[in-house]
């Protein structure tokens, strides 16, 4: 089973940056998307962000070998439902959510005869919108794939290669492990951040000109995850709740614990803990997740 046609159905940073990365590295693949802005549109057609763009999904999707919706997860079974008629038989049907299990009963209740196989490439920006992509977004990423059981092995195949030739490294796993991961990984530092940020704009003893004046490096790079898309982030907490509120009760616990550490002038558990910490650290710049460089490698040190 061979890609030849995708159809890309949302056109903000991922779906922005699928049809760029297609073109930079399978040139051999045929694109359409589709966004249902029509001000999206117009810039995807601008900035050629696939070989051709549709005003309407079901044109997008009438030839396609594989459908990825790039759309908010909340909004995957409007999405589906919208091109349900007219998907072509054998098609696979994926998408880039962050959250799985919600995803996958969603696309089954809207395409109960399709092959479904979800999938999050764990790439992404605080930028969001057309102009945001970029082709090389998933060049050493992990594309995490979880399909149902019983899923044709051959689609899961060409789903893995498809994802491969766009530089990213696959992983498949169940969709709850998943949620359960990515909610420790990602969910939950985000959470974080936005938390930490209102904060520091809530506080009477402080200015909003003095937080933003003197940002130093940890609150600043808060800042920038604080920036991301705030659909797209109501609606992952929205449908991966039981696993976001299930690690938010350990990060809890654990934070109640350093604070009774700081209370008690308790260095040792400090040490303890900031020392493990680091270490992961640097096995996630050995791992290839980020730059060692200062500053992660920003050019503009300000």
């Amino acid at each position: 089973m061979t890609i030849q046609n995708v159809a890309i159905i949302g056109l903000g940073l991922l779906g922005g940056s699928i049809g760029l990365a297609v073109r930079e590295h399978l040139p051999d693949v045929s694109t359409t998307g589709y966004d249902r802005d029509d001000a999206v549109q117009a810039k995807a057609r601008e900035l050629g962000l696939a070989d051709r763009i549709t005003e309407i999904a079901a044109e997008a999707v009438r030839d396609a070998d594989l459908v990825i919706l790039c759309v908010p997860v909340g909004a995957m079974e409007e999405a589906a439902r919208e091109i349900s008629d007219h998907l072509p038989g054998g098609a696979i049907v994926s998408d880039v959510g962050s959250s799985k299990e919600s995803v996958a009963k969603a696309l089954a209740r809207a395409l109960p005869e399709a092959t479904i196989i979800p999938a999050h490439p764990v790439a992404g920006t605080e930028q969001s919108g057309p102009e945001a992509g970029f082709a090389s977004l998933f060049t050493n990423r992990w594309c995490i794939l979880t399909p149902p059981e019983g899923t044709d092995e051959a689609a899961v195949a060409a789903l893995s290669d498809f994802w491969t030739g766009l530089g990213a490294n696959i992983e498949i796993m169940d969709a709850e492990h998943h949620d359960l991961v990515l909610a420790v990984t990602s969910h939950i530092p985000h959470l974080i951040a936005y938390t930490i940020v209102g904060t520091a704009s809530d506080l009477e003893e402080v200015t909003r000109g003095e937080v933003i004046k003197y940002s130093a490096g940890g609150f600043r790079d808060f800042t920038r995850i604080a920036a991301s898309d705030p659909v797209m982030w109501r609606d992952v907490f929205l449908n991966n709740r039981g696993a976001v509120l299930e690690m938010l009760g350990r990060f809890t616990e654990d934070l109640t614990a350093l604070q009774r550490a700081i209370r008690s002038g308790d260095g040792e558990t400090l040490h303890e803990l900031f020392s493990r910490t680091r270490a992961i650290r640097r096995a996630v710049i050995e791992e290839g997740q980020d730059d060692e460089r200062p500053d992660f490698g920003r050019e503009d040190h300000g």
